[in-house]
């Protein structure tokens, strides 16, 4: 469908985009993507089975591990049908509703892998900080009660952006940057006042990932202060290397979003086709890597997952 001009809400189509200029190579470049699914889901749905299926992994940190696990599951779910859409068949119109859905979805998961994130440091900073009374404070059912909570405030911020994005009417070009929708693109090609969604989107952001960003950051330092404390210099780097696989899933996350925030904000048209590889980052790269960083990082959950294959 071309550019929908004047046209009432419920007959627009918006055209995704993939990586411009190389349409000749689509196929090529779906190969990749589909080696990235594959080991997303597969590694992702192994940690949640081998957690799920052993009893001595019901433990904070393999609960939240889970959390994560099937966070980054659903973010790779909500992704692969637009991006292989494109760069296998060529498929690039979306619905309303459809567009909608998924970007109610990628913000959600994509908001609560911060939250996760945030339950890890804390889980971190507990252990670390305090260790006598780790199984005191993170007891099974108060582990249970942080993440519903975590879930419920993003649910709560995720679910006005379809219908922000609902009343308006869309005259403008309907072709989207990226192989997904997003809020804070879709609202752009609206041809009415999008202020409220403005305000409303960075509003939720700062108080969703900005905020967690922050409580992490004070985590690490009380993590850092406590450790410099230790007298042992084999204790300290024994404690920190129990943080490593949680620092390696908050970079992949913090640094590609922040990238994306910067060109978003002061990038110019120079900038369009790292702003598109900093969105497959962001989006597929952590579900990609957090599994593999985690089995080889974790002795425990890796002997499991050896025992469990070779059985």
């Amino acid at each position: 469908m071309s550019a929908v001009n004047d046209t009432k809400f419920n007959s627009v189509v918006f055209l995704l985009s993939g990586i411009p200029g190389q349409e000749n190579i689509y196929l090529w470049i779906s190969i990749p993507f589909c080696l990235m699914y594959v080991i997303s889901i597969v590694g992702n749905s192994v940690i949640l089975f081998i957690i799920k299926t052993d009893p001595s992994l019901h433990e904070p940190m393999y609960i939240f591990l889970s959390m994560l696990a099937l966070t980054d599951l659903g973010l790779s779910l909500s992704t692969m049908p637009t991006i292989l859409g494109i760069y296998l068949f060529n498929s690039r119109e979306i619905s309303l509703d459809a567009c909608f859905a998924q970007l109610f979805f990628i913000h959600m998961f994509a908001t609560f892998e911060s939250s996760v994130l945030v339950l890890m440091a804390f889980d971190r900073f507990i252990a670390i900080c305090n260790p006598l009374r780790y199984a005191a404070i993170l007891t099974p059912p108060r582990t249970a009660k942080m993440g519903l909570v975590f879930l419920l405030r993003v649910v709560a911020a995720s679910f006005p952006y379809p219908f922000l994005l609902k009343r308006f009417q869309y005259c403008r070009a309907n072709v989207l940057s990226h192989s997904y929708c997003l809020h804070q693109e879709v609202m752009k090609l609206a041809c009415s006042d999008i202020t409220v969604n403005s305000i409303y989107g960075l509003s939720a952001l700062l108080l969703t990932v900005g905020l967690d960003s922050l409580l992490i950051f004070l985590s690490y330092v009380m993590i850092l202060k406590t450790v410099l404390s230790i007298a042992s210099h084999a204790e300290s780097l024994r404690a920190l290397n129990t943080c490593v696989s949680h620092l390696c899933a908050v970079l992949l996350f913090y640094v590609p979003e922040i990238g994306l925030a910067v060109i978003h904000r002061f990038g110019n048209s120079s900038s369009h086709l790292l702003q598109i590889v900093l969105g497959y980052f962001y989006l597929l790269v952590p579900s990609l890597v957090n599994p593999i960083v985690y089995s080889v990082k974790s002795k425990h959950l890796r002997e499991r997952i050896i025992r469990a294959f070779v059985k």
